[in-house]
């Protein structure tokens, strides 16, 4: 399961939704991802991807503090 934190709303996509396998690097996911939402991929410049034990993957914006 993908989810995706994105313009202020939350997803649970299906890798195979997305055609995401466990081995693609993170551009190849944000671009994935850019296609899905049909957005520009620079919409996911300052996203983090967090690969979980589960195989779950979490797509969210980067956390800014201060």
């Amino acid at each position: 399961m993908v989810h995706v934190r994105f313009e202020g709303r939350s997803y649970d996509i299906k890798e195979s939704q997305l055609n995401l396998t466990a081995s693609m690097n993170d551009t190849a996911i944000k671009e994935r991802l850019a296609q899905h939402f049909d957005v520009r991929l620079d919409n996911f410049e300052y996203y983090i991807i967090d690969r979980r034990p589960s195989g779950d993957l979490i797509v969210r914006p980067e956390a800014v503090y201060g």
